[in-house]
């Protein structure tokens, strides 16, 4: 052991950690094989279906503001915990978007991007030894931040015999006992589900009746197909005393890299975000959440990433479908979650969706991102990079014929 590995918090448990062939965090992993197999084999166009990053831009109108805002004095300062001018917007959005009512700026608080927020949440909440319950699969954040607090995980697996929900009457009644919190995550982040609201009614009692406090992912929300309404949990009485929503900037807008999301709850509760977040970061650049507040009194901007989501999901599903794949178009997201094949016919077998995944990425050159934690499962995205739809089309039977040529089994 070195002079750092003898100072390092017990929090991190073993030095295994800190190995990136054990801990490697699962995207960063994706990204990294894939990038080593377009090196490898540089006379084939890799698909990269892989990690889901919108494949288009900001809006010209959202990146012109970015640049007139960044120019302006006034704008050099720190944000702390916000401007009102984001905060306003993100008050219209959510009336607009979702018909919630009553939402004032003391309900709502900007963060630097989701992740960043649920990585704050826990040290609001978890003590050493309580629990915080994660779907799974899904993004870990806020569960690994819980750990970093001292307390537990109980994961709760999404599984297809549930409809990709998660079975809260199973809950061990010891860990009710020292359950904090739920992530929550719909439209759903593998899977495609989408909550209903007799879902969140069900969600919000069980929190009320467990003492549990619910962090509802909201980043997929707008994008929606085929006639669906977005739908908020906010929207069902009683929530704003048991639950916050989370709402990003980065899926529907194409501003991932910007890093700008907001936070709604009650009034307390954004009092007790705000003291954390106080303590952790000095805000977002305020020419970055003006260009926010634009886009959020603009949601219009949206519908042209619907439209061509939609238009890659009927493609893809019906492609997949052709090779044998149990494909279907969700409502909302741009993720498509199917079983993976039993194997390749005469052939080699797969055990789980890792080896399918890279049996496919190294034989067809097709990037996809596997899940294992309740059966296995392949997601593609149809964040693809296409820059008309006679790109789209061609890749998507570039795609099929690549599959086909495997002589997968089913």
């Amino acid at each position: 052991m070195d002079f750092i590995d003898n100072l390092v918090a017990k929090r991190f448990g073993d030095l295994s950690f800190f190995s990136t062939s054990s801990r490697l965090y699962k995207f960063e992993k994706i990204k990294k094989v894939t990038n080593e197999t377009r090196i490898r084999r540089p006379d084939i166009t890799l698909i990269d279906m892989g990690v889901g990053e919108p494949d288009k831009g900001a809006d010209k109108v959202l990146c012109d503001i970015l640049n007139i805002e960044s120019r302006r004095p006034e704008n050099r300062f720190y944000a702390d915990n916000g401007i009102l001018e984001f905060q306003e917007a993100a008050c219209k959005y959510l009336k607009k978007m979702y018909n919630l009512t009553g939402i004032t700026v003391d309900n709502v608080m900007h963060g630097i991007g989701s992740k960043s927020i649920l990585a704050m949440l826990p040290l609001a909440f978890i003590n050493p030894g309580d629990v915080c319950l994660m779907t799974v699969p899904g993004y870990p954040i806020l569960g690994t931040y819980s750990k970093f607090c001292g307390g537990e995980v109980y994961n709760l697996p999404l599984c297809p015999e549930n409809d990709f929900f998660p079975n809260l009457d199973s809950i061990p009644e010891d860990i009710l006992k020292r359950a904090k919190l739920l992530y929550l995550n719909y439209p759903n982040n593998p899977t495609g589900q989408v909550a209903s609201k007799a879902f969140y009614e069900y969600v919000i009692n069980f929190a009320k009746k467990n003492n549990i406090f619910i962090v509802s992912d909201l980043a997929y929300g707008p994008l929606v197909y085929d006639g669906y309404k977005p739908l908020s949990i906010m929207s069902i009485d009683g929530s704003m005393d048991v639950c916050v929503e989370l709402h990003s900037l980065s899926k529907a807008f194409n501003m991932t890299g910007w890093r700008l999301a907001f936070i709604v709850g009650s009034k307390k509760m954004i009092k007790l975000f705000s003291t954390v977040k106080g303590h952790t970061d000095s805000g977002q650049f305020r020419a970055i959440q003006k260009a926010g507040a634009y886009a959020l009194e603009n949601p219009q901007l949206i519908n042209e990433n619907c439209e061509r989501y939609s238009r890659r999901f009927n493609m893809l599903v019906e492609a997949l479908r052709e090779v044998g794949f149990n494909a279907k178009k969700p409502k909302s997201g741009f993720y498509v979650y199917v079983p993976i094949p039993i194997g390749v016919k005469n052939g080699v077998r797969f055990n789980d969706a890792e080896e399918a995944s890279l049996y496919i990425l190294s034989n067809a050159l097709i990037s996809t991102v596997p899940w294992d934690d309740c059966g296995s499962f392949l997601r593609f995205s149809t964040t693809f990079e296409a820059n008309t739809i006679e790109d789209e089309l061609y890749i998507i039977n570039e795609l099929k014929d690549r599959l086909t040529s495997l002589n997968l089994e089913f």
